[in-house]
């Protein structure tokens, strides 16, 4: 079949907020008399910090000036829990957040400015609070409800801790019935949701926990009728695995990248991961990994999915769901640099866990959670970090859409090119404590090469130019350091 995915995603640098944690601004639509958690006080699975859209669209310049073009916020919709996977109303924003006086205000500005708005569609599970079933609880047998959801004896025992949930949900969750997906009419409300929020100018779905949605086809007839309507929105999948079965072109555009974060930080850090954070086995990045490993995974990764599923892969190091990059790796500094290096230079949309730019920390959640951090705390080295790889991603189309070909990997070097027909790039890494040289042969290129010349880092090259084409240069890296070369192709 023909694949057909969004062409805006393949050149987009996303940003992952977390809305109750990121900002937050007085408004008169939002609840008055509420007393909020301190926002810098640490997370609870429980409380409310009391961020909201209003404060997201006063920090939208800011995220203009670092250079993102997609924001991808976890649930907005009504709910009774400060991460909103517990959806009480599909049609309403949560009044905590602004209502959708709020979200019509944020995609007004964020589109201004040329940036794109992801919501999260959580769509397998509702909340006990969800109107259709707490008819359930109220009628019982009697609600016309009561198919929507897969009750198994009466009373329903929603709120009896101490008796065994006599309905389905979500990972055994009596908090989250799951829906009943078999049913006509919950399969018509949930695509009829999907289609109202893109109708409403949304440019895209990530879908939680998609995997649990067995009904053939469902997922088919969710892409038909959201890209009926706008053929650029992004459908993206919470799959943490192999995502094949999704990734055919008839239902996903792309999958959240666990399985290249887990690579990465396993090559880029090493064992200097902390293995605190790794007790969940879908989430570690561990053991570590040696070059030679890590160009075998990431060629697996690749081999997976076609091109233009690739191109439209969502890329991550931290999520909502993970211990953050930095204090996963105890905060040691070349480990989150190479980690953003291979990042940025990675086929598919890089996505930005809020507060990661700034040096953000957090452990499993909900510490993963914590409120965006006063400017005074920033790590500033890291915000120009990210702001000089986001610039370059966006100066050389080769890092969004070129070829990736592995060159080189040796124990502890690994060298690889991004090459869109006549610009080609070299991204050269070395996790060693010490300098390393590594000889590459540049008759793999596509084209001669006639100059290398480095655009990020300092890799000494030798030679580095010539008047014929250059058969073999040699790199020295420098410990624990990573480079990004321009190769020429013209012959002086």
């Amino acid at each position: 079949m023909q694949i057909s995915t969004p062409d805006w995603v393949k050149h987009a640098i996303f940003y992952q907020i977390f809305p109750d944690r990121f900002a937050f601004r007085l408004h008169p639509s939002l609840p008055s008399q509420v007393q909020w958690e301190p926002w810098h006080s640490p997370p609870t699975l429980q409380g409310y910090k009391g961020g909201n859209l209003w404060g997201i669209i006063d920090r939208l310049d800011y995220l203009s000036d670092l250079g993102i073009t997609a924001l991808y916020l976890t649930p907005i919709f009504q709910s009774a829990c400060n991460h909103r996977y517990h959806t009480h109303d599909y049609y309403q924003v949560d009044p905590i957040l602004g209502g959708n006086e709020a979200l019509s205000a944020l995609l007004t500005a964020a589109h201004d400015r040329q940036i794109k708005v992801v919501l999260d569609g959580v769509f397998n599970h509702a909340s006990r609070g969800f109107f259709f079933f707490n008819d359930i609880l109220e009628n019982g047998p009697h609600s016309p409800w009561v198919d929507w959801f897969r009750v198994e004896g009466w009373p329903v025992a929603a709120y009896e801790g101490d008796k065994t949930a006599n309905y389905v949900g979500w990972s055994g969750n009596r908090a989250l019935p799951q829906f009943n997906h078999d049913h006509p009419d919950v399969r018509e409300y949930i695509m009829r949701v999907a289609e109202y929020w893109v109708q409403q100018g949304i440019d895209g779905w990530r879908l939680d926990v998609p995997n649990e949605v067995k009904v053939p086809g469902f997922w088919q007839e969710f892409r038909d009728r959201v890209k009926r309507i706008n053929p650029e929105a992004y459908i993206v999948g919470e799959i943490w695995d192999n995502a094949q079965p999704w990734l055919a072109g008839d239902q996903f555009d792309g999958v959240m990248n666990y399985q290249f974060r887990q690579a990465t930080i396993a090559f880029a850090a090493g064992s200097r991961v902390d293995l605190a954070y790794t007790t969940q086995p879908a989430y570690a990045p561990s053991p570590a990994l040696q070059a030679s490993d890590y160009a075998g995974r990431i060629q697996e990764l690749l081999s997976w999915y076609p091109w233009d599923i690739q191109l439209t892969q969502l890329n991550l190091l931290s999520s909502h769901d993970t211990a953050r990059l930095w204090s996963m790796v105890h905060q040691d500094t070349p480990s989150i640099v190479l980690s953003n290096l291979l990042l940025f230079t990675f086929p598919g949309a890089p996505c930005i866990y809020y507060g990661d730019e700034v040096g953000l920390p957090g452990g499993i959640d909900p510490d993963c959670r914590r409120s965006f951090p006063n400017e005074a705390d920033w790590d500033l080295d890291l915000q120009a970090l990210h702001q000089q790889l986001i610039q370059l991603r966006q100066t050389y189309p080769a890092l969004r859409t070129g070829d990736y070909q592995v060159l080189k990997a040796t124990k502890e070097g690994y060298v690889f090119s991004r090459c869109l027909e006549d610009e080609m790039l070299i991204v050269a890494v070395n996790t060693s404590s010490q300098a390393i040289s590594i000889t590459l042969d540049l008759k793999l290129l596509l084209h001669p090469v006639s100059t290398l010349e480095p655009i990020y880092g300092n890799a000494q090259i030798s030679p580095c130019t010539a008047t014929a084409p250059l058969q073999e240069v040699t790199l020295r890296l420098f410990p624990r350091q990573g480079s990004i070369l321009s190769a020429l192709t013209s012959v002086n």
